[in-house]
């Protein structure tokens, strides 16, 4: 009887690659199950699926000589910084090398009078700001994990910070990436804008790793403000608290942050986070800029607020003040699992124009209540971006058919206002099914790119659309 290791290629490709790999270096190649599972999506309801081997890269040359050994062989390359993605996006659907790029987290370069750096893709975000500290710089994109900065520019991550300072599609300026073939290019320079070419730069970002792995990142950076109000703005309803921030918004006035999270949302990060805040929708605000100009949108959001029915503002200039209240609101992904022990979390996001936003964010709280679940809602509400983290029993085929059913709903009335199934949590494999949806003919030419940056579909496949 023929071994069945013999008559199964792909098998035979992994095996070489795996061989391969601890050939040139022994002491970066993991196998063990431990390791592999780690690599596979942890964070979220997606069923994990562990690559066949994972390896840990220091630099862009061994990246470039891995991905050309995957190349020879047809063996999947999944790219994975520190494992924070929430939609599938590091998992193995048909196994491969899980390209761990953790240790390359050289700061490789500072441009003070140019206010740009030069990073390598496992640089974390709070990594490079303490980095930049004492030179008075700071990046501002800000997810509520301590993402690596490639993982960040390959899912077109944005934060609270967005609303004035953008997403990474605007604090990208160029990257150094490893295609499928194996070359290495660089997509631009470091000049603020050009019109030279295609604009590979933005292609990439939000690219999932499906057309290249990202090796190196070069960012926009900004001055630290002199001075920074923040705040916190408590309102009767949703409602309220959502048109409040479109009106400040369309006023003018230069919000830096505004995150809204609800009176369930209030109740996690009361006792994970050991706040005292009254549990009704609430808006945690913060501005930037001169002591002048901070003192005069203060006065002007305070105004605003008061005529939406918000009152009992609590302002605060001290920065350990500020830190609890931005750490209590990045922990809301965490802190949520106090409102129900033992249960499973889907958190998804959607976004929509701001002009549709207080509808939508109304209408996914009534359909919670209709469908009987539970889970608290925030949201970069600046921006028509908001959350919802439903928690579920994973035991129960009910509540998970619920559950399921509820994502699918608010993807699709996203859409239908004219808006987007993820304002930043990416596609991966769990928003697949949306994007026909959303773009219509032009996903076809999505997947011509894809075919064409990668013919042999072994970067992160399965991710994004099926070929």
């Amino acid at each position: 009887m023929p071994n069945a290791q013999a008559i199964d290629p792909r098998r035979n490709a992994i095996v070489s690659v795996i061989e391969a790999l601890k050939a040139h270096w022994p002491d970066r190649v993991s196998v063990s199950e431990a390791v592999r599972t780690h690599h596979a999506n942890t964070l979220t309801w997606h069923t994990p699926q562990p690559p066949d081997v994972v390896f840990f890269a220091e630099n862009t040359a061994e990246v470039q000589d891995v991905v050309k050994l995957c190349a020879e062989h047809r063996v999947p390359i999944i790219p994975f910084g520190t494992g924070t993605s929430l939609e599938g996006q590091i998992n193995a659907p048909f196994g491969g090398v899980s390209l761990d790029v953790s240790r390359m987290n050289a700061i490789l370069s500072v441009e003070t009078e140019d206010q740009t750096c030069t990073v390598q893709a496992g640089v974390t975000r709070k990594q490079l700001n303490e980095y930049l500290r004492d030179q008075g710089l700071f990046f501002p994109v800000d997810p509520g994990a301590d993402a690596s900065l490639g993982g960040m520019a390959a899912t077109r991550a944005s934060g609270t910070n967005a609303v004035r300072y953008g997403t990474m599609r605007e604090n990208v300026m160029s990257l150094t990436a490893v295609m499928s073939d194996g070359q290495v290019i660089s997509t631009a320079r470091r000049a603020r804008k050009s019109a030279a070419g295609y604009d590979l730069t933005r292609l990439l970002v939000g690219s999932e790793g499906t057309l290249g792995v990202i090796t190196e990142v070069t960012l926009r950076l900004h001055g630290i403000p002199e001075a920074i109000a923040a705040a916190v703005c408590p309102f009767p309803s949703i409602a309220d608290a959502c048109n409040t921030a479109i009106a400040a918004i369309q006023s003018g006035l230069p919000l830096a942050r505004v995150e809204l999270l609800d009176e369930l949302q209030i109740r996690a990060c009361n006792i994970y986070s050991k706040l005292t805040l009254a549990e009704t929708p609430t808006l945690f605000v913060e501005f930037h800029g001169t002591q002048s100009s901070v003192d005069e949108q203060v006065e002007q959001f305070e105004a605003i607020a008061r005529d939406n029915g918000g009152s009992d503002f609590k302002w605060s200039t001290k920065p350990e003040e500020r830190t609890t209240l931005w750490q209590a609101r990045h922990d809301a992904a965490y802190s949520c699992l106090v409102l129900r022990p033992g249960a499973k979390v889907m958190a998804t996001d959607v976004c929509v124009p701001l002009s549709r936003l207080a509808e939508c964010v109304s209408l996914t709280k009534q359909d919670l209540a209709d469908s009987g679940l539970f889970g608290p809602i925030v949201g970069h509400v600046g921006d028509g971006n908001f959350h919802v983290a439903v928690l579920f029993d994973g035991n129960d085929p009910a509540d998970v058919a619920r559950m399921k059913g509820f994502g699918e709903r608010i993807a699709m009335r996203a859409i239908a206002m004219d808006g987007t199934c993820t304002g930043e949590h990416g596609v991966g494999q769990g928003k697949m099914a949306y994007l026909d949806a959303e773009f219509g003919p032009a996903l076809a030419f999505m997947r011509q790119i894809k075919r064409s940056f990668d013919p042999h579909n072994i970067m992160n496949p399965g991710k994004i659309f099926a070929l």
